[in-house]
């Protein structure tokens, strides 16, 4: 199926109890690959919005919650359906309002509905109650909803970093507010209005807004949970919100993610060094779990930066998200170009070296939009901003080391720890691993490549806390309920 390319301007609206809520005043959002453009335009939300949509999940939490599991599953489902259905409609959006390529859209759509089918297949097993007999009495544990949820997410990847959220939550009884960011807005509108057109008024929510909304959101007494991904510096402003009211949070925030290329890794392999390129710069480096420094052994430093140019050459074709030639479209926004870019400056005033990587297909595009070519940053220090700092970028800096001590000290000094890479012999490779302090480590492997839904998925220090996938991220949204029932419907050792 090749999607085309459409041109007409979308207008979303808030979802309020089941209802769709427009506004008077909206804010636009551009294409990045042409600025010019205005894609279309998301609801300005007022405090009073979100209060209003919290109350509503409020009111319907109570029959929500109470609602058997097996047709909470069925919901998902045909929520599922129509997410596919639909898929024709919101992967060519999300590339015209994201700047990601076609083929990126469509992994983003896969994973989203991997997911949420995921999630309902194991459900009900991972929400099922435990009763056990024994020579007290008897003690049953269930898991129960918490309540209202806030989720806010950013514009990276919106389908799946909402539905990474809204699937467990619902699945597990809860109800839920959203708020999508405004650099990525309409195309997950579009999806969470399908979702919540399956499920009960209330029960799906979502309001669009500034920090007001946000702060109504994280503070407001009635939201019993904050699931927020983003960056650090707001998920410890979101803490301090949550705080007041000692709000249950799962937090996935920055990372700085390191590749450790041990000394026997093969650099003449090119698929393996095809597979690190994509770690390094699929969706124009945006993605917080992509691999954003390279430590390679001093041994092989020189011909591994003569393979990788070779390999990335090859793989990186700059340009328009619809050309399917395209394999990294542009930043996402000018805040986000300008940093990345201010970044290198900062890295070449120092002495570093600055490495253009792949073609540009159209140069004429490329001066109008967000586009920054590709490039690798060396020789740096190891305590250039640009190594220490998270890029979220198209650039990655590749570091020397000399010894397996040295590199397991510089990859652990970071206030993150998201995921990680080791590349080599797998058993020498594991052993490396196995130090390296990140929620997530792969071997021979990084970024969206190596991720497995099946499995949980979240950060150490100041990468977050909590995690999302896998059983632990359904059951991130229950609470432990112990019923405690005595064998004699007495205390044991009490005297009469």
């Amino acid at each position: 199926m090749i999607l085309m390319e459409a041109t007409e301007t979308v207008v979303v609206s808030a979802i309020i109890n089941g209802e769709q809520v427009s506004t008077e005043n909206q804010y636009p959002r551009e294409n990045p690959a042409n600025p010019d453009e205005i894609v279309g335009y998301g609801p300005m939300n007022t405090r009073e919005d979100a209060v209003r949509a919290i109350e509503a999940a409020a009111a319907a939490f109570p029959a929500w919650s109470q609602t058997p599991v097996q047709e909470r599953i069925r919901r998902m489902q045909r929520a599922i359906e129509g997410l596919k259905a639909a898929s024709d409609r919101l992967i060519p959006l999300l590339c015209r309002e994201h700047g990601k390529p076609l083929y990126d859209a469509g992994g983003e759509m896969f994973v989203t509905t991997m997911w949420m089918e995921h999630a309902c297949s194991i459900a009900e097993e991972a929400l099922r109650e435990q009763v056990s007999v024994h020579e007290a009495g008897k003690t049953i544990i269930t898991r129960d909803p918490i309540g209202v949820i806030s989720a806010i997410f950013p514009w990276n990847y919106p389908l799946a970093l909402s539905t990474i959220k809204i699937a467990p939550a619902l699945l597990a009884g809860n109800t839920i507010v959203l708020k999508p960011s405004p650099y990525a807005p309409l195309a997950v509108s579009q999806a969470i209005e399908i979702i919540a057109n399956e499920f009960p008024p209330g029960v799906v929510n979502m309001v669009h807004g500034g920090a007001d909304v946000g702060v109504e959101l994280t503070t407001n007494p009635l939201v019993s949970k904050v699931a927020f991904t983003g960056g650090t510096v707001t998920g410890r402003s979101i803490m301090k919100s949550a705080a007041d009211t000692l709000k249950n949070v799962t937090l996935e925030l920055g990372g700085n993610d390191a590749a450790v290329i041990l000394p026997e890794f093969n650099v003449d392999d090119e698929r393996a060094m095809r597979r690190l390129v994509i770690s390094n710069f699929l969706t124009a480096g945006q993605i917080c779990m992509i691999a954003k420094r390279i430590y390679v052994h001093r041994s092989i430093h020189e011909k591994f930066i003569d393979r990788y140019v070779q390999a990335a050459n090859k793989w990186i074709r700059v340009g328009n998200p619809f050309n399917p030639d395209v394999t990294i479209g542009p930043v996402n926004n000018k805040r986000q170009l300008e940093y990345v870019q201010s970044l290198i400056r900062g890295a070449e005033s120092h002495g570093a070296k600055v490495i253009p990587l792949g073609r540009i297909l159209d140069p004429d595009l490329f001066e109008r939009g967000y586009f920054m070519q590709p490039t690798l940053v060396l020789p740096v220090d190891y305590d250039d901003p640009i190594v220490v700092e998270e890029q979220f970028g198209p650039t990655v800096p590749v570091l020397p080391y000399d010894d397996e001590e040295q590199v397991i000290s510089l990859v652990n000094n970071s206030i993150y720890g998201l995921t990680s890479s080791v590349w080599g012999d797998e058993e020498h490779a594991l052993q490396v691993a196995r130090r390296i302090q990140a929620g997530t480590t792969m071997i021979n492997t990084a970024a969206v490549q190596g991720l497995d839904v099946r499995f949980p998925f979240g950060g150490v220090k100041q990468s977050g806390i909590g995690r999302e996938y896998g059983v632990e991220g359904l059951t991130a949204y229950t609470e432990l309920h112990v019923i405690n029932i005595p064998a004699h419907g007495e205390l044991p050792n009490i005297p009469e």
